[in-house]
């Protein structure tokens, strides 16, 4: 891919994501270091937000702790504590350069839930108005297992898929994806990634072993399937290289950018495409999957087979074909125990069973998404 190119999908960016891990925040230098880098990016007109990780890590350095505890009150407890450590120093850098931070703690649950969802992105656009860099961690004070996002490659995702960021850039380690060679050992840096295939997601490696794999690769990898398919790009590059930001901005051939997906997901059904909880499944017949598969319509009573779980109107399900396999997944318009009453009926019959002030549809074709 030419500079040319890179430049010019850089400049087409009108909000980008930077996500920095642990190991370039190892002290203020770094994180000075960082900050002066979003300056630059600030400085060509972004609008930057900055996922950051390294809570627990501050919250060590302050206890002098040396090994990081096992107990999850213990973690939270370092949390809580290194993150005002850590948003101290970022606001004393950011104001170095004439503007200020805000922090954003954020659990999973607040971006599956429908309204927190929107209460996140609204914050963060007005932010953005009044020219404010928001600093995002995932709140790991309080978060447990079931209100993780697992890593902050895919809070940051995420967020590009909320916000609808053209440019995600993931700071990291490594400079990029390396290709295998036939021993299986790391091989030569990949460019472009055009599309993520099996044979990509290959390369993040099953081991521990250095010289074999590329530490928290795989979360990249699926870090980068969210924002492709939400129609963006994202750029994995070496943050420990100061210069990394300019090279980017000047469009230069540096670590790897996975390119916009061609199918972008409208923004209406991020949301359920990549946020919301299932609450049951709806299974049906081959005519109904063509129909909403291949011509976009909405799924009518008419193509139920079976209905699993106990949803209310409103929730989230999935919707599968006859072989069990899951192909989308939407909003229901009734509740299972309505579903189950409507099984394979004609959409002219429902007001008879269910009453006169009743959907056509189950699902409506606007609040159906294909996974």
């Amino acid at each position: 891919m030419s500079r040319n190119i890179r430049k010019e999908l850089f400049s087409a960016s009108r909000q980008v994501i930077v996500k920095a891990g642990t190991r370039l925040l190892i002290d203020r230098k770094s994180i000075a270091a960082l900050v002066s880098g979003i300056a630059v990016l600030r400085s060509t007109g972004k609008k930057v937000l900055l996922v950051t990780s390294g809570a627990v890590g501050r919250g060590m350095e302050a206890l002098n702790l040396t090994r990081r505890p096992r107990k999850l009150a213990d973690v939270q407890a370092l949390a809580a504590i290194g993150q005002r450590e850590l948003m101290a120093l970022y606001s004393a850098e950011c104001r170095k350069h004439g503007f200020i931070s805000a922090q954003l703690l954020l659990t999973a649950a607040d971006l599956r839930n429908r309204e927190r969802y929107l209460n996140v992105m609204n914050c963060i656009n007005s932010l953005w108005e009044h020219d404010v860099l928001p600093i995002v961690n995932e709140n790991d004070s309080v978060s447990v297992d079931e209100l993780k996002f697992g890593d902050n490659d895919t809070l940051a995702a995420m967020l590009a898929a909320l916000t609808g960021a053209e440019l995600t850039l993931i700071l990291t380690s490594e400079n990029g994806l390396r290709d295998r060679n036939e021993d299986g050992s790391l091989g030569d840096r990949i460019p472009v990634v055009e599309k993520i295939s099996d044979e990509i997601k290959a390369l993040a490696g099953d081991t521990n072993d250095s010289k074999f794999s590329i530490g928290g690769m795989r979360s990249k990898l699926n870090a980068a399937e969210i924002v492709t398919r939400s129609g963006a790009a994202m750029w994995i590059v070496d943050g420990n290289d100061g210069e990394a930001i300019p090279h980017v901005i000047s469009g230069d051939d540096i670590g790897t950018l996975f390119l916009p997906g061609r199918n972008k997901i409208p923004g209406k059904k991020r949301w359920l495409t990549f946020f919301s909880r299932t609450s049951g499944k709806i299974t049906i017949d081959d005519g109904a999957a063509k129909a909403l598969q291949n011509s976009g319509k909405s799924l009518l009573p008419s193509g139920i087979k079976a209905v699993e779980g106990d949803f209310r109107r409103g929730d989230a399900v999935e919707v599968a074909g006859c072989d069990g396999k899951v192909f989308a997944r939407g909003l229901v318009n009734f509740s299972a125990a309505e579903c189950l009453k409507i099984v394979g009926k004609k959409s002219s019959e429902l007001h008879q069973i269910l009453g006169s002030d009743v959907d056509d549809e189950v699902i409506h074709r606007d609040h159906l998404t294909l996974v």
